[in-house]
């Protein structure tokens, strides 16, 4: 029997020198990779943007700053079990404070890049990244 899930999610939107920070997913049925932009889950008791610089944190080894809120998207999708898993995205612009790019190790990511930005049409992005990408790097 298929179960419904909520969750919410806080997502950053950093470019830097015409190149935006991504991290690969480090799931093995995504052929090619599936890259998105850095964050994740909400823990309990923790706010959207307390989320967004820890999970930056995690899977790039960037210490942002400068949350500023750019967009909220919402979607309802199958998972491969059967599921249905709706998804609230906060996305934030933010800007870089310090630190090297650094690779997650067992997490949902498993490498992080700077992807400049006239290579992206011919990256596997998920489609929430591509267009919150698109709409920054437009304002």
């Amino acid at each position: 029997m298929s179960k419904q899930h909520s969750s919410v999610r806080a997502y950053g939107i950093l470019v830097r020198d015409d190149a935006v920070a991504l991290v690969r997913s480090s799931n093995p049925q995504h052929v090619p990779p599936l890259w998105w932009l850095p964050g994740g889950g909400i823990d309990f008791g923790e706010s959207p943007e307390e989320t967004l610089t820890r999970e930056f944190k995690e899977e790039t080894g960037l210490d942002v700053a400068g949350a500023t809120l750019f967009s909220v998207t919402s979607d309802v999708r199958k998972r491969d079990n059967g599921d249905r898993i709706h998804t609230v995205r906060i996305i934030y612009t933010v800007t870089w404070l310090s630190g090297e790019l650094t690779h997650e190790v067992h997490g949902t990511t498993d490498h992080a890049a700077w992807y400049p930005l006239e290579q992206l049409e011919a990256l596997n992005l998920a489609d929430y990244a591509r267009d919150a990408i698109q709409s920054a790097v437009r304002k």
